[in-house]
């Protein structure tokens, strides 16, 4: 079957960015993306504004929380998840259009948007630094796809200028200290500083977004 795919490119300029987080769910007592994004503005003191979200591990209320929020027309919307198995923080370049459940997330939507952003360049930044890192081209089919993909979706379809990111991070070392078998994981502040490094690759010095 053909799938189509929207790639969103633009140049604009950038003084507020959504940053965007999920609350626990499952077993998980904590969400290595709200420890990251809680611990990113107890220290960031750079020119750009960050507006941050917390949103609920429930589609339906998520996707209507990122919408409303989307409204603000932000430039650049950073969102965060926890994956559990990441061995490293991984930058996501699709989002599909494809539920856990097999479903559609929007029924007449298109199979997938693909970012146009420079998202090798944030790797190499973020390597170069010793910050594990890598592109990823697979957001899975949870939460956090729906996320990647309907920020997307949303800015096409209501004409925004936002183009989006979405970053995987690793468990934090308490979530995996709790796990019979400890997986990999990233402390916090590498976590968070690795958030602001995203911020600045994709910023730029003179505050514009290219892509």
């Amino acid at each position: 079957m053909h799938q189509v795919f929207f790639v969103l490119s633009q140049v604009i300029p950038v003084t507020r960015i959504l940053i965007t987080a999920f609350e626990p769910y499952e077993h998980w007592q904590q969400n290595a993306s709200w420890l990251t994004l809680c611990d990113l503005t107890r220290w960031y003191d750079g020119e750009l504004e960050l507006v941050t979200r917390r949103y609920p591990a429930q589609l339906a209320r998520m996707a209507e929380m990122l919408c409303k929020d989307l409204q603000g027309d932000f430039p650049l919307a950073i969102h965060l998840g926890q994956a559990p198995e990441a061995t490293a923080i991984e930058l996501e370049t699709v989002g599909v259009n494809r539920r856990e459940d097999g479903g559609k997330i929007i029924n007449d939507g298109p199979d997938g948007y693909r970012t146009s952003l420079p998202l090798q360049s944030c790797v190499d930044y973020l390597c170069e630094a010793g910050i594990p890192c890598k592109v990823s081209s697979s957001a899975r089919t949870n939460l956090c796809n729906a996320a990647f993909y309907l920020s997307q979706h949303y800015s096409r379809i209501f004409g925004m200028r936002t183009q989006s990111v979405f970053v995987h991070l690793p468990l934090a070392p308490g979530q995996a200290a709790q796990e019979a078998e400890p997986p990999a994981s990233m402390s916090t502040p590498m976590t968070s500083a690795a958030v602001a490094m995203i911020m600045q690759s994709l910023v730029g010095n003179d505050h514009r977004l290219t892509a």
